[in-house]
């Protein structure tokens, strides 16, 4: 079973970014449960959203804390929350900022992590150009997909187009596509660093 914590604020998706991505999931052949943590979904306020996906029928229901992927939809959760509480040793980390984990100050805590596992994408900036709003869940989605090869671009796609219509379902799914081309070049970068 591979597990997903999803990190985040109000108004910026974390829900629908869980749902789309167990959707995603069960479009490609796998089982996929998503739920949030409900608390206060006030914008701004800090929400978590959980995304489980395995080859057979899952029965857990409980919040994900021990996860095997970490997406951070606001950086600014860093100082606030403990986003990593429970990770997994070899998990992936995926922060929407264009900064990297050294700029984070995080460079310490990730060294022994595998680089392959650690990406920074500038999502809000990708949803702003396709989207015209700072929603960056789906940009994630993609940055995922590209990441650990759990889903593909085209399941992320098909999802995206099952949730929305017209110009909003098209701008996603190019935020999305740029998203995971932009990971794709970080895992080969990473692949000729340790070459």
């Amino acid at each position: 079973m591979f597990q997903v914590r999803i990190h985040g604020r109000g108004g910026q998706g974390v829900v629908t970014g869980a749902e789309m991505l167990s959707i995603a999931g069960f479009l490609g052949g796998q089982h996929a449960q998503a739920f949030p943590s409900f608390g206060s979904e006030r914008t701004g306020a800090p929400v978590v959203a959980y995304c489980r996906m395995d080859d057979q029928e899952i029965r857990l229901r409980e919040p994900v804390m021990e996860p095997d992927a970490i997406i951070i939809q606001d950086p600014t959760l860093l100082n606030q929350v403990d986003v990593f509480s429970g990770l997994k040793k070899g998990g992936y980390i995926l922060i929407n900022t264009t900064r990297t984990f050294q700029e984070l100050g995080l460079g310490e805590f990730v060294k022994d992590f595998q680089p392959e596992h650690l990406l920074t994408v500038g999502a809000t900036e990708l949803s702003m150009k396709y989207v015209g709003r700072p929603v960056p869940n789906m940009p994630l989605l993609g940055a995922f997909a590209a990441a650990t090869g759990l889903i593909t671009l085209d399941a992320v796609q098909a999802a995206i187009g099952q949730k929305f219509k017209g110009a909003v379902a098209q701008g996603n799914k190019d935020a999305a596509r740029d998203a995971y081309e932009i990971a794709k070049q970080h895992a080969l970068k990473t692949e000729t660093h340790h070459a």
